[in-house]
C-alpha cells in the first residue's frame, strides 16, 4: 500500500513511551464507526479525533455523516468543522491539526480515540508523509488549460497509462490529486506513485491499537442504502442546494464528494433525482469496497464485526493491558 505524499513534509517523531496509547477506529463507510467510537469513548473516558476527510468541512453535515450536536455533547469530538468547503485541506495540514490534540489529550490522561475511514490520514498519522515531489508552475498551468479544453476523464485515462498504481487508487472524480500527479511525472519523468514508494513508511509515531469494523457485504451494502434514505429525508438536497447558492461550486475539491456532486448535478438539470440517488448509492458501495481493499493491505490492523460492541471492548481491554505497563517502565 503505497503512502501519503502531500506537499508539506512533516518532520518524523519517536513515540513517547510514557504517553498514553492512541486507538484507530476505522472501517468502511455506512459500517457503524460513529456510534460504536461514542460507546468506547464513554467506557475508556476518551475523547474522540476525526479522520474523515470530509467532516472536516463546515456545513457539510449531512451528506458526511457527521456525528450529531447530541452525540458531540456526550464525547467530545475534535476536527470537526476545521475549514470551509472552498478551503484546501490534504493529509500534511490533517497532521499539522491532530498531532497537538493528540498531545494535549495525553497530558491530559485522556485517550485519543481517532474515528474515521481516510486511509490516506491515518497512514499519515502512524507513520507520517514523505517530503513533496518536485512539481512545475508552467506544468501545472498547462494541466489546467487541458483540463479546461477537454476535461478531467481525458487526464485520468493519462494518469491510467503513466501512473496506474496511483490511478487505481484515485477517483475519477478527484481533479486535485489526477492534476498533481500528472504534475508530477510531466516535470520529473517518474511516477508521484515511485516518490511515494520511496518513503517507506517504517517509522512509528505513536503506539497504537489499530481496529477495523466490518460487515458481511449484503447488510452493509443495505445499510448504505438505508443511509443514504435517510440523508435524504434529513434535507441533504436542501443542504446541497445551500452550498450552492453561498458560492461553493461543483468544481470544489469538497463539492466533488460522494453524495454533493450528483445532488448537484440533479441541481443543475443534468440527472433525474432519482438517477442522482441511485449514484449515490453506486457509487458509495464502491467506495466501500475501495477501503476495504486498503486497509486489507495493512497488517496492524484488527479486524472485528462491528456488530459485537462487547468483543471490541474486549479486544482494546486486553490490548491496553499490554500496552499500560511499558508506559511504567
Amino acid at each position: 500500500m503505497s503512502g501519503s505524499c502531500g506537499d508539506v513534509a512533516v518532520n518524523s517523531i519517536e513515540p513517547d513511551p510514557s504517553a498514553l496509547p492512541i486507538i484507530v477506529l476505522t472501517g468502511p463507510t455506512g459500517v457503524g464507526k460513529t456510534e460504536l467510537a461514542i460507546q468506547l469513548a464513554a467506557l475508556l473516558d476518551a475523547e474522540i479525533i476525526n479522520a474523515d476527510s470530509m467532516q472536516v468541512y463546515r456545513t457539510m453535515d449531512i451528506g458526511t455523516a457527521k456525528p450529531t450536536l447530541e452525540q458531540r455533547a456526550c464525547v467530545p469530538h475534535h476536527l470537526l468543522d476545521v475549514v470551509f468547503p472552498d478551503e484546501a485541506f490534504d493529509a500534511g495540514l490533517y497532521l499539522r491539526h491532530a498531532q497537538p490534540v493528540i498531545k494535549e489529550l495525553q497530558q491530559r490522561g485522556k485517550i485519543p480515540l481517532v474515528v474515521g475511514g481516510t486511509g490516506l490520514y491515518l497512514k499519515a498519522l502512524a507513520h507520517g508523509i514523505c517530503k513533496a515531489a518536485p512539481g512545475d508552475a508552467g506544468t501545472r498551468h498547462q494541466l489546467q488549460l487541458e483540463l479546461q479544453e477537454h476535461g478531467l476523464a481525458l487526464l485520468h485515462r493519462e494518469l491510467q497509462k503513466v501512473d496506474p498504481d496511483l490511478a487505481s487508487r484515485v477517483q475519477p472524480q478527484d481533479r486535485q490529486r489526477i492534476l498533481r500527479a500528472l504534475e508530477v511525472f510531466r516535470s520529473t519523468g517518474q511516477p508521484l506513485s515511485k516518490w511515494q514508494a520511496q518513503h517507506g513508511f517504517r517509522s512509528i509515531r505513536y503506539r497504537t491499537i489499530k481496529i477495523f469494523l466490518n460487515r458481511p457485504r449484503e447488510e452493509l451494502y443495505a445499510r448504505i442504502d438505508q443511509r443514504v434514505e435517510a440523508m435524504m429525508v434529513q434535507g441533504f438536497l436542501d443542504e446541497v442546494r445551500s452550498l450552492l447558492e453561498r458560492g461553493y461550486g461543483p468544481e470544489l475539491k469538497s463539492m466533488q464528494a460522494l453524495g454533493y456532486r450528483h445532488l448537484a448535478a440533479y441541481l443543475a438539470g443534468k440527472l433525474a433525482l432519482n438517477d442522482a440517488v441511485e449514484g449515490i448509492r453506486r457509487d458509495t458501495r464502491r467506495y466501500a469496497k475501495r477501503q476495504l481493499t486498503w486497509f486489507r493491505a495493512d497488517p496492524e490492523y484488527a479486524w472485528l464485526a462491528a456488530d459485537q460492541a462487547e468483543e471490541v471492548v474486549r479486544f482494546v481491554d486486553h490490548a491496553l493491558a499490554d500496552i499500560r505497563p511499558s508506559a511504567a517502565g
